[in-house]
C-alpha cells in the first residue's frame, strides 16, 4: 500500500501528519521523538513536505526499519532510517500508533520518498 502524506509545520515548530480522516484527538497526529527531526532533514528545513510511504519497497525509496515493537507498551515502534537520498542520517525515531492507523499494523519496514508530484 503506497500512499502520499502531508506532514506540515506549526507556529509552535511541532510536526504533524495530516490525516483527514483522523477522528481522535489531533495530539496524536504530532510527530515526535526523532520524527521531527527526520522531517526537518526530508523537507529541506521547510514547513511542509509531502513523503510517500509504502510497506513495500519502491523505486527511489529509502527505508525505515522497524528496531523495537512497542504495541504493548506505549504503541508504535522505534525505527531506524539510515540513509536518505544517499546522505547518512541515522536517525531513531519513534512513530506513534497512527502507524497503525495508516498500514493496519505495523510495517518491518517502511519505505519513504519524497512526493514529487501531490494533489
Amino acid at each position: 500500500m503506497k500512499s502520499t502524506f502531508r506532514f506540515y509545520k506549526t507556529s509552535g515548530n511541532k510536526w504533524y501528519i495530516d490525516l483527514p480522516g483522523w477522528t481522535d484527538d489531533i495530539a496524536a497526529l504530532e510527530m515526535v521523538l526523532g520524527a521531527d527531526t527526520m522531517l526537518d532533514k526530508v523537507s529541506g528545513y521547510t514547513n511542509e513536505c509531502y513523503l510517500e510511504l509504502s510497506d513495500e519497497p519502491f523505486e527511489g525509496a529509502d527505508p525505515i526499519r522497524l528496531i523495537e515493537n512497542l504495541q504493548q507498551s506505549i504503541g508504535g515502534g522505534n525505527y531506524l532510517m539510515e540513509y536518505f537520498k544517499g546522505q547518512p542520517v541515522n536517525q531513531e525515531m519513534w512513530l506513534c500508533e497512527v502507524t497503525e492507523y495508516v498500514f493496519a499494523g505495523l510495517p518491518e519496514v517502511i519505505y519513504a520518498d519524497i512526493a514529487h508530484h501531490h494533489n
